[in-house]
């Protein structure tokens, strides 16, 4: 069993900061990319930051750039997602989920990924 499992979600006031980090278990691929998504009641699910297995580069949405910062341990896994000066808008269940065999180019508009984890939730505060 595949197992995926994101933490670090809180309370946080507009220009705080928050570190999400995304753990798996039973996960033994070598060629992946690591998305966070995030997902708010009424909206569609916004990708927010990619990074690769391959060569580990990154990518992020426009909205979050400069602000967000995607990384993994020496490990590849966990990946981890620093959130600083966040704002009311980033408000959202943040999810982490991998997509096998595959690179960020296009990451935004990816579908059909292979695991999901549960989420958890970043709340910011105005």
């Amino acid at each position: 069993e595949v197992q995926f499992v994101e933490s670090g979600g809180g309370l946080v006031e507009a220009g705080g900061r928050l570190r999400l980090s995304c753990t798996a278990s039973g996960f033994t691929f070598d060629d992946y990319a690591i998305v966070w998504f995030r997902q708010v009641p009424g909206k569609g699910r916004e990708g927010v930051s990619c990074i690769s297995s391959r060569d580990g580069s990154t990518a992020y949405a426009d909205s979050v750039k400069g602000r967000f910062t995607i990384s993994a341990d020496t490990t590849k896994i966990p990946v981890h997602l620093q959130m600083n000066s966040l704002k009311p808008e980033d408000t959202a269940v943040y999810y982490c989920a991998a997509k096998l065999w595959a690179s960020c180019t296009g990451f935004q508009f990816y579908d059909g990924m292979d695991y999901w984890g549960k989420g958890t939730l970043v709340a910011v505060s105005s």
